[in-house]
C-alpha cells in the first residue's frame, strides 16, 4: 500500500509541476505578445511596410487635381474571350505633383496600369485598362479605383461592354454545373 500510494503521490507531483510550468510560460506568450501589440501601435511603420500596404497616399503629402478625356469607355459589342484595352489620359491641373498610389480594378478581369513617378504640375499622363471578357458573357460594367494625393479621394473610372456569348463553349447545367455538349437533331 505504502508503494502504491507513493507512484500516485509522484504522479500528482509531477502532474502539478508540469501545469505549474506550463502556466508560468503562457504568462511569458502572454507578455511578450502585449510586448509586441503595444511595440507595434506605438511605431510607425516602415518605409517598405508603408509601401506594401499602400492604398491611399500619405496624408501629409500636398494635394492636388487632375482631369481626365474621360470617366468612362463603352467597348460596346465584343466576342466573350476578347481581351480589350483602353486608355484614360489625365493632365495634373493642380499646382503640386501627383502621385498615384494605386489602380485597382473591380475584379481580375479589370487591370490597370499607371504612371509610378510623379506627375509635375501641368503635365499629363495615362492609365492604361486592359478587360478580358473570357467567362464573362452579357452587359459588363467594371469600375477602376484610383488612389492619389487628390482631393476627393479616391477617383473611379469605368468601362463597359456588352459580351457576346461564345456559341462554341459547352453550357452547364443547372443540377451538375457540368458542361452539356448540344447536338444537332
Amino acid at each position: 500500500m505504502k508503494k502504491s500510494f507513493l507512484s500516485v503521490f509522484t504522479m500528482v507531483l509531477l502532474t502539478c509541476m508540469i501545469l505549474v510550468g506550463c502556466k508560468s510560460e503562457a504568462k511569458k506568450a502572454d507578455k511578450t505578445a502585449d510586448k509586441v501589440t503595444t511595440e507595434t501601435a506605438t511605431k510607425k511603420p516602415d518605409d517598405a511596410a508603408k509601401k506594401a500596404n499602400a492604398t491611399d497616399p500619405d496624408p501629409d503629402t500636398p494635394k492636388t487635381s487632375f482631369e481626365f478625356d474621360k470617366m468612362e469607355h463603352d467597348f460596346g459589342d465584343i466576342d466573350e474571350g476578347d481581351k480589350v484595352n483602353t486608355v484614360f489620359s489625365f493632365k495634373n491641373t493642380g499646382n503640386e505633383p501627383l502621385i498615384i498610389s494605386s489602380a485597382k480594378g473591380s475584379c481580375g478581369c479589370t487591370v490597370p496600369k499607371w504612371p509610378k513617378e510623379p506627375i509635375p504640375p501641368g503635365a499629363s499622363g495615362e492609365i492604361q485598362v486592359e478587360f478580358n471578357s473570357k467567362n464573362k458573357p452579357g452587359k459588363q460594367t467594371k469600375t477602376v479605383t484610383i488612389h492619389a494625393n487628390t482631393d476627393p479621394n479616391p477617383t473611379r473610372l469605368t468601362i463597359k461592354a456588352q459580351v457576346a456569348k461564345d456559341p462554341n463553349k459547352p453550357e452547364k447545367t443547372a443540377a451538375t454545373g457540368a458542361p452539356q455538349i448540344k447536338t444537332a437533331n
